[in-house]
């Protein structure tokens, strides 16, 4: 089962999240138990800090986090997803907030960014990072659209620290985040992968050392929910 969801190609991925766009942000405040949305806002504040002026988001799915970028002054939000469908729930939202004048969404890669190098302050990106088919390729894109000495900023599940609360964790995600997927999805197989992926994701100070090699220096990590949601922040050496 692990091999398999390591395989997964970009084409499957983008079918995957084609099939739960409309269900999306409903499901995550369930599996999150409703600490999904403080974590994006946490988010833009971290990266309100760093006074940037042009943001790429990467797995932008619908869009949270370049709306929630949206309040930091005379800033621009591109926002990428390799789901057609995942945008055009995206840009209905956008739409809605009529902050078109700031967020810009497109259809991207993250293999092959189109962007120039050196070209953005801050890259975000939110529950992707482990469906990246191929990860170091990814990361070596994104420090090379990144300006010299921009950030990184990746919110990502991850595995608690403490064994006893790492133990449970892995018995409740098991059953829960599956059920979930069961009762509410129109694709429970996609809650399967979804929650399998996050067992295999070399998170904490593995993912460091993958992001060392990338390119990236100077880390925090916050912990969020017991250990089970990190906030990654780097610089690009």
């Amino acid at each position: 089962m692990l091999n398999k969801i390591n395989k997964k190609n970009t084409g499957e991925i983008e079918k995957m999240f084609d099939s739960i766009s409309k269900e999306y942000d409903f499901l995550n405040r369930i599996i999150t138990f409703g600490t999904d949305a403080k974590n994006k806002k946490d988010i833009a504040r971290i990266v309100n800090t760093k006074k940037p002026s042009v943001i790429l988001d990467i797995a932008t799915g619908t869009g949270d986090i370049p709306i929630n970028l949206s309040k930091i002054k005379n800033c621009k939000i591109i926002g990428i997803d390799i789901s057609k469908k995942m945008i055009e729930t995206a840009r209905k939202k956008v739409e809605s907030r009529n902050l078109f004048d700031k967020i810009t969404l497109e259809i991207g890669n993250a293999e092959k960014l189109k962007f120039k190098s050196n070209n953005f302050d801050i890259v975000t990106i939110s529950f992707g990072v482990r469906n990246f088919k191929h990860l170091d390729k990814c990361l070596k894109e994104v420090c090379r659209v990144l300006k010299n000495s921009g950030h990184l900023i990746i919110y990502e599940t991850s595995l608690p620290k403490n064994l006893i609360i790492r133990f449970f964790y892995l018995i409740f995600s098991s059953l829960f985040i599956p059920l979930v997927g069961l009762l509410f999805s129109k694709n429970p197989s996609a809650y399967l992968y979804l929650q399998m992926s996050s067992k295999v994701f070399p998170s904490g100070k593995k993912f460091l050392e993958v992001l060392s090699k990338a390119g990236f220096c100077d880390f925090k990590i916050k912990e969020k929910f017991f250990g089970s949601l990190s906030i990654y922040i780097g610089k690009k050496r």
